[in-house]
């Protein structure tokens, strides 16, 4: 299945996120994936400092949306899917399109939306306090 065919798909969604200027309808979780790549291979002093967070929490205020205890920003499904698609990141040398990175990894079970209910509960995953901060997993240990 091939959902990008080149790193400017990759690139537009990155700078879009960045700049606020991705349109909400785009936002899906292949670009979300996509995103996280990009900013990995090309932003990688935003993700060690723990940025990836407020450039999120800005995206959805710029494109209408809000950050609160139902809806928007949610802390382990994003240190989560950053987690993964670093670890998914390392299988591939270096020079390795990123669109071709991303369109395996949204052929994997981590393109499936509901991948981390392997992992977490629901009623854990979806609580309050998993919005507000990082959550361990509760069904079984995270991989990355």
């Amino acid at each position: 299945m091939t959902i990008f065919s080149s790193d400017d798909d990759i690139e537009r969604i990155g700078r879009g996120l960045l700049d606020r200027t991705l349109p909400k309808p785009d936002w899906t979780h292949a670009a979300h994936f996509a995103a996280a790549l990009w900013l990995l291979r090309h932003r990688p002093g935003l993700v060690a400092q723990g940025q990836v967070g407020a450039i999120i929490r800005a995206y959805n205020v710029a494109t209408g949306g809000v950050n609160d205890d139902q809806g928007g920003y949610h802390e382990t499904i994003t240190v989560a899917s950053m987690r993964a698609a670093a670890g998914f990141l390392r299988r591939y040398p270096g020079e390795t399109p990123l669109w071709h990175i991303a369109d395996d990894l949204v052929a994997s079970p981590l393109g499936q939306p509901g991948w981390l209910l392997d992992y977490w509960s629901r009623p854990r995953l979806f609580s309050i306090a998993a919005r507000r901060g990082w959550l361990a997993p509760d069904l079984r240990p995270f991989p990355w």
